[in-house]
């Protein structure tokens, strides 16, 4: 057995040394600063043996990677970093700061602050002047003869009286200079004042409802007058005084009425209410009364289509109108019919009809610093009945003003001209 392992071993050596292998001998490393034995020195590049191929290149080592000193983390303390050890991730960003909250918009905002009313005397100069020019021949009198009559009744049909209206004033003016001995123009001028003053006077309030109903204001007319303007200016002035309200959008068969009356609930801050077009109008008013009940807002200002006073079944369908606004929790106090003012005569026929169909409360009398005469207010107060409640004296919120008759009269007939 011994002899097989020395054979082995001699075998072995020679396979070795007939391959040009040799054996390094380790010793243990020297300290620093020691120079290696011959035995450990690099020996020299040995040429490549034919057939052989090349030894492959030293992989290069990687250099470590550098340390960076991370601070807190955001929200986190001094001296509370990442654990020990813990290498930042340099490859992912920092995540951005959170934006700050957007404020929340207010649909309301600041009261707006209305200028201050204007004087009747102020807006109504041209018709003042028209009635001084058609009243200079009455004027120019000597005596209260026939001519000077028929003089004063045509100034007052010229401004828009009407011959009903001025027929009446004539007939109470003949019996007052009867009873007060009047004799000259400028007395009987006087008298005429009066009589304008008492057929103008009566109710201006705008009425609302009972505590626990919604108040209703329907506003009415024929199309251009100005209902969805002054529905805006109304909504205006009641958020000025800290009062809410909500518009509805009635008049469904014209998309650009619903746009308008919506800027203006943007600019108010009031509540707005509308449908498809050509939907229903009845149902958007019961639909905006019951959002404004539901929400505790008192009233509701509805708009409705402009209906040609002469059409049997436009007519009809705002008496439905006013019938569905006009169910609980809904109260409609008010029936708001809105005229031009320089429409003349054909405004008193507008009046008569809607007042059959649906019960107007008062009247708007719109655009009256134009070019209207005035007179159209006396011929609906007088003949009527109907109270003129608003009138518009301008284009901006505030020039929609109570009426006040002894003001109206006094700029269109002023007291010093009147004597």
């Amino acid at each position: 057995m011994l002899v097989v392992l020395v054979v082995i071993a001699v075998v072995v050596f020679l396979a070795v040394a007939g391959s040009g292998g040799y054996f390094l001998v380790t010793r243990r490393r020297p300290g620093p600063g020691a120079e290696a034995p011959p035995s450990l020195r690099q020996a020299p590049a040995r040429p490549a043996t034919p057939g052989r191929p090349p030894a492959a290149p030293a992989r290069p080592v990687r250099p470590a990677r550098p340390e960076v000193e991370a601070g807190p983390e955001e929200g986190q303390e001094e001296g509370e970093g990442a654990p020990a050890g813990a290498v930042p991730d340099l490859a992912t960003p920092p995540a951005p700061p959170p934006a700050p909250a957007k404020p929340a918009r207010t649909d309301a905002g600041p009261a707006p602050q209305l200028l201050d009313k204007p004087r009747f005397r102020d807006r109504l100069g041209r018709a003042r002047e028209l009635l001084a020019t058609q009243l200079s021949g009455f004027r120019g009198r000597s005596k209260l003869d026939q001519q000077a009559w028929d003089e004063l009744e045509e100034a007052l049909i010229l401004a828009d009286v009407g011959v009903k209206t001025a027929t009446d004033l004539l007939g109470q003016l003949k019996q007052r200079a009867r009873e007060d001995s009047l004799t000259t123009p400028g007395q009987l001028v006087g008298a005429l004042r009066d009589q304008l003053v008492g057929r103008l006077e009566g109710d201006r309030e705008l009425h609302r409802a009972e505590a626990g109903a919604t108040t209703v204001w329907l506003f009415v007319g024929v199309n251009g007058v100005g209902k969805t303007t002054t529905i805006g200016k109304v909504a205006m002035q009641e958020r000025a005084s800290g009062r809410k309200a909500v518009m509805a959008a009635g008049d469904t068969f014209r998309a650009a009425a619903a746009d308008q009356l919506q800027l203006w609930s943007e600019r108010t801050g009031a509540g707005f209410v509308r449908g498809n077009e050509g939907g229903d109008p009845g149902a958007v008013v019961f639909d905006a009364v019951q959002h404004a009940s539901a929400r505790g807002i008192p009233l509701v200002l509805a708009d409705t289509a402009g209906r040609l006073h002469t059409k049997v079944n436009l007519m009809e369908e705002l008496k439905k109108v006013r019938r569905v606004a006009d169910r609980p929790p809904g109260s409609v106090t008010e029936v708001l019919l809105v005229i031009d003012a320089t429409t003349g005569q054909n405004g008193l026929v507008q009046a008569r009809q809607f007042t059959e169909a649906v019960g107007v409360t008062g009247v708007v009398l719109t655009k009256l610093d134009g070019t209207a005469k005035g007179g159209i207010a006396v011929a609906i107060a007088g003949e009527l009945g109907i109270p003129i409640k608003l009138v518009g004296l301008g284009e901006g919120p505030e020039d929609l003003v109570g009426f006040d008759a002894e003001e109206f009269v006094d700029a269109l007939l002023p007291k010093e001209t009147a004597a």
